[in-house]
């Protein structure tokens, strides 16, 4: 049997290089631990970058997805299918501010926001024949993917950078100071295609717009006929309390939104949900994916949802967010001129610092805790939704010890 060491070393042999993961080899998860090859034991508060909301080996998500395996994987959507059409009708009852909706299924975050663009691309072309509204917005500090549309759409340079030159209508507005922001709402007219916004900007340092914002950014899109997309890829699936994360603070509800991450927790999948005005741009042929909505993702993604409505995770979240906030607010003023604030929602939450946060992260993870970095100077917290007062409680403890 190979040491953590050697699955090291084999790993830098073999893979490409474009991961800088830390030195650790998982094996096993339970709840909100994981340990290590070399048996060493981890409280896990990244939960997979927020993609698994009920923990590890929860009993519910092992059984529907073993039980599943057993009888269908995946057959392609040349057909209907049961587990499909169920997950479908789940999301779409939960999003109740955008009914009548429609689902699509595909394999990841990236993917959803690209079936976004390309949803809101056709809507303006095809459905209102307007082909001159090209210009797709996004905000400076923001993440949406890998892919060439939705890496063009990043707001960060270091995502960018070596795959020029990108799209052309790709753009981006600053990120807003105040809840009529004209830098950042008067560039989009009636030649815009569309915006898209995370709620919470994830990636960008765990960043909220500013009170009223959203509000303000419905009412320039439905002034000037722009489709507003959110990306839900971080803040769906409960993270902030809500199932959604346009649901909480300003409670604006988007045109379309994409899903990914928690949705399944940690199967891979990705979901848009669309508008029936705007569901209506993709007709057969228009758009498809191969593995999107198998038997066996949305096996998990209903599994998840059922486990999340039984044990009353979204108010145990809000809880939850509200004691890890006052934890970390604690920090702010214990090491004035390091902590510098505290930022986010639900139990996605970072801790701000004066500069760059990969050590203390690092430090966090030899105590036995792991977090994350998000925007390069924010320590982030993305526990399973599972999580209990007292976990939380080692983690800001093990943060604090390291901060020191």
């Amino acid at each position: 049997m190979r040491t953590e060491q050697e699955w090291i070393e084999v790993a830098q042999r073999v893979l490409t290089k474009n991961y800088k993961p830390q030195p650790v080899v998982m094996e096993r998860g339970k709840g909100c631990e994981v340990w290590d090859v070399s048996k060493k034991r981890y409280l896990d508060l990244v939960g997979g970058i927020a993609a698994c909301p009920i923990g590890h080996a929860h009993e519910a998500l092992v059984r529907a997805v073993s039980e599943q395996a057993a009888t269908l994987i995946h057959v392609s959507n040349l057909f209907y299918i049961e587990k499909q059409i169920a997950l479908a009708e789940k999301i779409e009852s939960l999003a109740k501010e955008l009914q009548p909706a429609r689902v699509f299924f595909c394999n990841s975050g990236a993917e959803a926001n690209e079936a976004a663009i390309k949803l809101a691309k056709r809507y303006q072309t095809m459905v209102k024949g307007k082909p001159e509204r090209t210009t797709i917005f996004s905000f400076e500090g923001s993440f949406h993917g890998r892919t060439v549309a939705t890496v063009a759409l990043t707001g960060q340079e270091k995502y960018r950078a070596g795959f020029g030159p990108l799209i052309e209508w790709a753009r981006f507005l600053p990120w807003p100071e105040s809840a009529t922001d004209a830098r950042a709402l008067d560039a989009i007219s009636e030649q815009t295609c569309a915006v898209i916004l995370e709620p919470i900007q994830a990636e960008g340092g765990i960043r909220v717009p500013p009170p009223g914002f959203l509000r303000a950014l419905r009412k320039r899109c439905d002034d000037t006929g722009t489709v507003l997309i959110f990306d839900e890829v971080q803040t769906g699936v409960g993270r902030t309390g809500h199932w959604f994360g346009y649901q909480g603070g300003d409670a604006v509800a988007p045109d379309v939104f994409s899903l990914a991450k928690g949705l399944a927790g940690g199967v891979p999948i990705g979901a848009i949900v669309a508008r029936e005005e705007f569901a209506r741009a993709f007709e057969p042929g228009t758009h498809a994916s191969t593995f999107g909505g198998n038997p066996l993702a949305c096996a998990a993604g209903l599994a998840v949802l059922e486990t999340i409505e039984k044990e009353g995770l979204l108010a145990h979240t809000e809880k939850m967010g509200r004691h890890l906030a006052g934890r970390l607010q604690e920090l702010v003023k214990k090491h004035p001129g390091v902590a510098k604030e505290v930022r986010g929602a639900g139990l996605l939450r970072g801790l701000a610092l004066a500069g760059d946060a990969t050590p203390v992260v690092q430090k966090v993870r030899d105590r036995g805790v792991l977090l994350s970095v998000a925007g390069g100077t924010v320590v982030r917290f993305a526990p399973p939704l599972i999580v209990t007062a007292a976990q939380l409680d080692e983690g800001v403890d093990a943060l604090d010890k390291s901060l020191a």
